[in-house]
């Protein structure tokens, strides 16, 4: 199976989470180990095959999804490689073509916005991840634990998302890259088109919460000014 990276996630330092588009039928997957999480040795930077706009080759994987995280299909992170990265104006127009423009659209009726973001219900739900043209531009920031924030107030409710854009933090997934977080945000307000990758967490139950749930997350922010914006690169 070959995927191109359209989804490229911080998760705890060390760590990251990786999905893409079959480069055959564009559905969406999200490559996964049988024990254990993908490491950052796996990410362009540390020699690996993975980073955004890369075509790469899985080999063989095995279907283990199951609602609302259908992408999910186990490999064999040895047998990975890099293929090719894809042309600039090609990626920008792939995820155009798979881009909806709600996240009903993407998430179904199982997706309830509330408390300034959105859930699924574990074992609910019909997608975990997506790709959402915003109806009106987001806007970008870093609140005052240093975590990037997406929000979307054309929405009703309106939310307030964590991006966990590997590319907007430092090499400790911690540190938020402020001078680019900002340069994202003056793109924004500039008009230039911009496509999200949206997902949903790991199940998890939140502070007063009564149950675990998937939490809707920004993934990636594309613009169109410079699509294959990678993490190799600086923007």
């Amino acid at each position: 199976m070959r995927i191109l990276v359209n989804h490229l996630t911080r998760m705890q330092p060390g760590y990251f989470c990786v999905a893409g588009m079959d480069v055959n039928t564009l559905r969406h997957i999200r490559p996964v180990l049988r024990r254990g999480r993908l490491t950052i040795d796996l990410l362009s930077t540390g020699g690996g095959p993975f980073d955004v706009g890369s075509v790469v080759y899985l080999g063989s994987t095995t279907n283990a999804g199951h609602p609302p995280e259908l992408e999910d299909r186990l490999f064999d992170s040895a047998r990975a490689c890099w293929l090719f990265d894809n042309d600039a104006v090609d990626f920008w127009n792939t995820l155009h073509g798979v881009a909806r423009e709600s996240l009903g659209e993407i998430f179904g009726p199982a997706l309830e916005l509330w408390d300034e973001s959105g859930t699924v219900d574990v074992g609910e739900g019909r997608a975990s991840l997506g790709c959402l043209k915003p109806e009106k531009q987001p806007w970008l920031y870093v609140d005052h634990r240093g975590t990037v924030r997406l929000v979307l107030d054309y929405l009703m409710p309106s939310v307030d998302l964590s991006v966990n854009d590997l590319r907007l933090y430092e090499r400790d997934g911690r540190t938020p890259r402020r001078d680019l977080v900002a340069s994202v945000q003056q793109r924004l307000e500039a008009g230039v088109e911009t496509i999200l990758s949206v997902g949903l967490t790991r199940p998890w139950q939140k502070r007063g919460d009564t149950d675990k749930r998937h939490w809707l997350q920004a993934n990636n922010i594309h613009l169109k000014d410079n699509p294959l914006w990678r993490l190799r690169e600086e923007r």
